[in-house]
């Protein structure tokens, strides 16, 4: 087996902000409420002609740009996203075009919050199995397209932005460790969007009964994240006889302030090695964990060599947990 590391990050996000101000206007709600539940201050938002794949354009240009290659050197591209442009084709598709990835194949990965782990965890085992040497992850999603700015409990939520991941060859020692996935579709209730598939298409009455939107059961996500995100990240350090102290760094999924704080505090990890970013860009689902990471590395907070947790729970319910050394 070979080995698989990170060896570029790029990120993309939308020149737009709704701020907690402009949300009092909206929708009966205030700063003060807003930030003591989620953490959240602002939240970058597309404008209208801008879909998730041009955002994820942006983010993957970045990426080869900081690596210094060619998209033509890619074997694969991989989008995680619950917002593609289009049903069919895959947004992987259109990246892959837009970039000139010529001769990569490619998907979409739909596991909502969770995705960009799922992802980096498929790079890693396409590179270290041989098959592939140089391997795109990209989380993006433009969450503003599927919330009800009527609904106070999800529109202060979410955010829009891409962030990708170049996964590729490494040396013995660096890169990707392990990983603790799974899903659970008990939980599928809570978390959703209800119309738009084949069991509630497009009708006019799906539409007026505004279903065509994010539902969530807050409480309900709320208790399993903060439970799944500790379990997934404690025992993943277990298997490999570690512990939080030998953590450098955690970047988790940014839904919640609270649900971070949660997990970091029963895995003993002080807050100066937790990345929180969820006040400046909410929650843009696949995104959140390239985008923190990209601050994480700005602010010098990970450095080559660094052991890094990535940590999320999302719709589904999916959860997973990713342990890598950090590669530059």
């Amino acid at each position: 087996m070979y080995s698989a590391k990170i060896s570029a990050l790029g990120c993309y996000v939308p020149p737009g902000v709704l701020t907690n101000a402009d949300l009092e206007k909206m929708v009966e709600t205030n700063n003060t409420w807003i930030i003591e539940r989620t953490g959240i201050s602002e939240r970058h938002i597309a404008a209208p002609e801008v879909a998730t794949s041009d955002m994820a354009v942006e983010a993957a240009r970045a990426a080869l740009a900081q690596r210094g290659i060619e998209a033509p050197e890619l074997d694969a591209i991989i989008v995680c996203t619950v917002t593609p442009d289009m049903f069919f084709p895959a947004t992987a598709c259109l990246v892959q075009n837009r970039i000139g990835a010529h001769g990569a194949w490619g998907f979409d990965l739909v596991a909502a919050c969770s995705g960009f782990v799922y992802g980096l965890t498929t790079a890693a085992n396409l590179v270290m199995t041989g098959m592939h040497r140089k391997v795109l992850v990209i989380g993006a999603d433009t969450m503003s397209r599927i919330i009800d700015y009527t609904d106070r409990a999800t529109c202060i939520l979410f955010g829009d932005g891409a962030g990708a991941m170049l996964v590729e060859r490494g040396e013995a020692g660096e890169g990707f460790i392990g990983h603790k996935n799974e899903i659970d579709g008990s939980g599928g209730d809570y978390l959703k969007m209800p119309a738009g598939g084949s069991r509630l298409p497009a009708t006019r009455e799906t539409v007026d009964q505004r279903l065509h939107y994010v539902k969530q059961e807050g409480q309900q996500v709320f208790k399993y994240a903060v439970k799944k995100m500790y379990e997934l990240c404690r025992d993943l350090l277990a298997e490999h006889s570690l512990t939080g102290e030998d953590v450098a760094l955690l970047v988790p999924h940014q839904a919640n302030r609270r649900i971070i704080v949660s997990a970091a505090e029963r895995l003993g990890l002080p807050p100066e090695r937790v990345l929180i970013n969820i006040d400046r860009f909410g929650n843009t689902t696949a995104a959140t964990i390239p985008l923190a990471t990209r601050d994480a590395v700005q602010a010098g907070k990970l450095k080559k060599g660094d052991l890094v947790l990535f940590a999320a729970v999302g719709a589904g319910f999916t959860a997973g947990a990713n342990l890598w050394r950090w590669a530059y």
